[in-house]
């Protein structure tokens, strides 16, 4: 476990990295005290490192959403961090913890002009603040260590992370081309000895094989197999299990022991991070109109809606009852089946709830519940990667009661228009 004790950062990156504006210094320091306020960041290497990488230079530019909730098309504004009129509101922006959102539809990324623009899909962006803090230390990064990165983007995370493990040690794989280029031409200019090479994530990187810590920044159904089989004894792999819907992620922690033994747990989380390139979600806003204007039949339920803490049951009911998301923005619990156009909303009122369509949601909702109290309300469930035909069970223990699924497969990820 790391302590205080460890190496400070700071002692670990070349001078020019701890370069930056006052400006730039005070940001970062705010938004470690942030963190740290919310409970997210703790004392340690990832603290350290945070407040010693100037991500400015890993972020440029940054698009911010202008459009309200639902808007389609959506209206943007690109800031230009090299722009005076733009530095104050980028570099705040980009500190602020959110998703930083950098590409749209695959465009080029160097000389993006800054100001209003209409329409198109984020093809890549940095995951939330949070999130990375989360996984870096879940992971236990500490010198010397070994690192891969799978997805990094722009590299926020994979530079945070050679800060911490040191010079020539880690490494991330970018499907994306020009995002890599991007990505390394960055990183080299903080002087941290990170290197991004361009390939299929899905695949790891074998070359530079064992890794003693292996990251994932993409979701993904299941585990691929080159992942595990890259995993040093003693490591650390740690991804997002992407299921259809967006609203119960789960996060997947596989660790090998000393002895070679591979152990995985997972666990729901309040947030994940996106599925793979062509992987579908599900979405409630094409049924929040209609929800909104007949939300369905009221009748009497045995089960109050579970809190949103209860992510082993929400965990759950992504794998056993498939096929539905949660609209977040509605006033109360609102569960969509999207594709057979069914819903539940909780109330009006304690033990009622209003259902509309021929799949009866809240019902399964009901009896998961009843089958997730038997297995003793498990948060944590167990994957077997041991199939030797690649097949990867989940359960949350031994016995009749026991909640069981079996993972999907990998899916081909379609190729990237040249």
């Amino acid at each position: 476990m790391l302590t205080d004790n460890t190496v400070p950062v700071s002692g670990l990156l070349p001078p020019q990295s701890a370069a930056g504006t006052s400006e730039a210094v005070a940001a970062r320091a705010a938004m470690v005290a942030r963190l740290e306020e919310s409970g997210d960041l703790s004392r340690g290497p990832v603290r350290e490192a945070l407040l010693a990488l100037p991500r400015e230079i890993l972020l440029p530019h940054a698009y911010v959403r202008v459009s309200g909730p639902g808007a389609d098309p959506i209206d943007w504004r690109l800031l230009d961090g090299s722009h005076p009129d733009d530095r104050q509101e980028w570099l705040e922006w980009i500190h602020s913890g959110e998703s930083i959102l950098l590409q749209r539809d695959g465009e080029p990324l160097d000389a993006l002009p800054r100001g209003s623009v209409t329409g198109g899909h984020m093809t890549s962006m940095s995951t939330c603040t949070p999130a990375t803090v989360e996984a870096l230390q879940a992971m236990e990064l500490g010198s010397g260590q070994r690192y891969l990165e799978l997805g990094p983007g722009p590299g926020v995370s994979l530079a945070l992370a050679a800060a911490i493990t040191g010079p020539g040690l880690a490494t991330g794989v970018e499907r994306d081309g020009p995002m890599a280029a991007f990505a390394q031409r960055n990183l080299d200019r903080l002087g941290i000895g990170a290197g991004v090479i361009e390939g299929d994530a899905l695949k790891g990187h074998e070359p530079r094989a064992p890794y003693d810590r292996i990251h994932s920044g993409i979701g993904v159904p299941c585990v691929p197999v080159p992942w595990v089989e890259q995993l040093a004894p003693g490591g650390r792999l740690l991804t997002t299990l992407a299921t259809r819907t967006p609203s119960w992620p789960g996060q997947l922690l596989v660790t090998r022991t000393a002895a070679g033994t591979v152990e995985a747990v997972l666990r729901g989380r309040p947030r994940g991070y996106r599925p793979l390139l062509g992987y579908r979600w599900l979405n409630a806003m094409d049924h929040r109109t209609r929800i909104k204007d007949d939300p369905g039949t009221a009748r009497s339920t045995r089960l109050t809606p579970p809190p949103d803490e209860a992510y082993g049951f929400w965990l759950a009911a992504a794998y056993l009852a498939p096929g539905l998301v949660r609209d977040f923005q509605a006033e109360t619990m609102t569960i969509v089946a999207p594709e057979d156009d069914s819903w539940a909303v909780a109330g009006p009122g304690e033990g009622t709830v209003r259902v509309r369509g021929p799949r009866d949601v809240w019902a399964e909702l009901e009896d998961l519940h009843t089958h997730w109290a038997q297995a003793g309300r498990p948060e944590r469930y167990r994957v077997d990667l041991r199939d030797s035909c690649g097949v990867q069970h989940v359960t949350s223990g031994a016995g009749p009661k026991a909640l069981a699924w079996t993972l999907p497969p990998l899916a081909a990820v379609p190729r990237q228009a040249p």
